[in-house]
């Protein structure tokens, strides 16, 4: 396996396939790289190369008690990126995935990244507070620790029917894809996985967003029962520099697995776009 070892000596799994301009994709809680296979697939048929890691605590990678937080998720890909000397790379990043990239790109700079996309993704903040009104109560996230600590298997059944929208009447149920969802979560790790609840709810991006000068695609579903885009993707594209919104009535947060086609052609039209300095 293809391994990174991160300044506090943990080892991260990743993938690195095809040739051509890098997408650097940075997957959900409590997933991994496997999330994105449609996707790497899609895009490294089409000429990109494709790029995804398992963050620390998930997946393939070491089941870490500690760092797991935005500010190590994002130093350990700096250390990919910086490994792997990308240049021009675009970055995607789906729910705890999109805060990863947005504090990534606040934190180290975006010498090395041409574009970025947030997908149904946590920023700038999913937490209720004095500032941010719309936000969920913590008492929402107490709940997912607690189901976790009681029951992570049936609680990680669970959450795919809100995750994929298929609890919605008339919905078009893939046990398929719920089982995959499943085993990507239960191959990491407990202590990971709780402490990530607190990092994809509590960080605020406000100010990661304000430092993001490059092209930035904000992608949401208006039936985001994970991440409600009350709270989040129109949120973010006000505080960014140079985004673009792009809202989708009646698609849920996993939409880049249910509506594989319209996300996966928008993020092509994106990246095909003239702000890039470099061609597919």
């Amino acid at each position: 396996m293809a391994t990174i070892t991160t300044k506090d000596g943990t080892q991260i799994y990743y993938k690195d396939q095809g040739k051509g301009q890098p997408i650097v994709f940075s997957h959900g809680w409590p997933l991994s790289a496997d999330d994105w296979d449609g996707q790497m697939l899609y895009f490294g048929q089409l000429g990109y190369r494709v790029i995804a890691h398992d963050r620390r605590g998930h997946g393939r990678s070491d089941q870490t008690w500690d760092g797991n937080d935005m500010d190590t998720y994002a130093d350990d890909l700096s250390v990919l990126l910086e490994k792997l000397d990308l240049k021009d790379a675009i970055m995607v990043g789906h729910s705890t995935g999109g805060g990863e990239v947005a504090r990534y790109l606040g934190r180290h700079g975006t010498k090395r990244v041409a574009k970025a996309a947030l997908i149904s993704a946590v920023p700038p903040l999913m937490l209720k507070t004095d500032k941010n009104p719309t936000g969920a109560p913590v008492s929402v996230f107490d709940g997912l620790r607690t189901a976790l600590a009681a029951n992570r298997p049936q609680f990680y059944r669970d959450i795919t029917l809100p995750f994929y929208g298929y609890n919605r009447p008339g919905a078009k149920i893939s046990e398929g894809i719920r089982e995959h969802w499943w085993l990507q979560g239960m191959l990491g790790g407990m202590k990971a996985h709780y402490d990530c609840i607190k990092a994809f709810s509590e960080t605020d991006f406000t100010e990661d967003l304000k430092k993001i000068d490059i092209p930035v695609l904000v992608m949401h579903g208006d039936d985001d029962q994970i991440v409600p885009i009350v709270a989040a993707g129109p949120l973010s594209a006000k505080i960014l520099k140079n985004a673009t919104l792009k809202v989708y009535p009646g698609f849920p947060h996993g939409m880049p697995a249910t509506n594989a086609d319209q996300i996966n052609a928008d993020l092509l039209s994106f990246f095909k776009g003239a702000a890039t300095t470099a061609s597919a």
